[in-house]
């Protein structure tokens, strides 16, 4: 059997929800958030701040459990959690396209992030003309406001 994966922080989120009822969904909410990029990772981050949107991958740290079917709160139907973006996930990554306000040496300053207050940041991406997919279907989004 292979080794499980280990995931290393490189940085934690400072943001204006400090528990999990006040994050919005789907990083709707227009607040600023802060991620501190840990020092020994900080040079990784040279040119990001050409870039206007950022993909920023992170750890649910309060995400406790998970289960195969998941209730939304855009669906009275229970649903797979692979077909969902629930928190409660057997590994329990989160992802959200942010945009990038401001580079302050190791603090990036964003809006759009739903992650909540001490949350660890597991990578940074750009977000880049070739993330954006003709010909989307919505599945079971579709009609309920998830529109482009």
């Amino acid at each position: 059997m292979e080794e499980s994966p280990k995931f290393h922080p490189i940085g934690v989120v400072h943001s204006p929800y400090k528990c999990l009822s006040e994050a919005p969904y789907q990083g709707s909410g227009g607040d600023v958030s802060e991620i501190e990029i840990f020092s020994e990772y900080d040079r990784g981050l040279k040119d990001v701040e050409d870039f206007s949107h950022l993909i920023v991958l992170y750890w649910f740290h309060q995400s406790k459990g998970y289960s195969n079917l998941v209730n939304t709160t855009w669906d009275t139907v229970p649903h797979g959690v692979f077909a969902t973006r629930s928190p409660r996930r057997p590994n329990p990554i989160g992802f959200s396209v942010v945009e990038l306000l401001e580079r302050k040496e190791n603090l990036l300053y964003v809006k759009g992030l739903d992650a909540i207050e001490k949350t660890p940041v597991l990578d940074i991406k750009p977000y880049i003309l070739r993330d954006v997919k003709e010909g989307i279907c919505l599945g079971w989004l579709k009609g309920k406001g998830h529109q482009r």
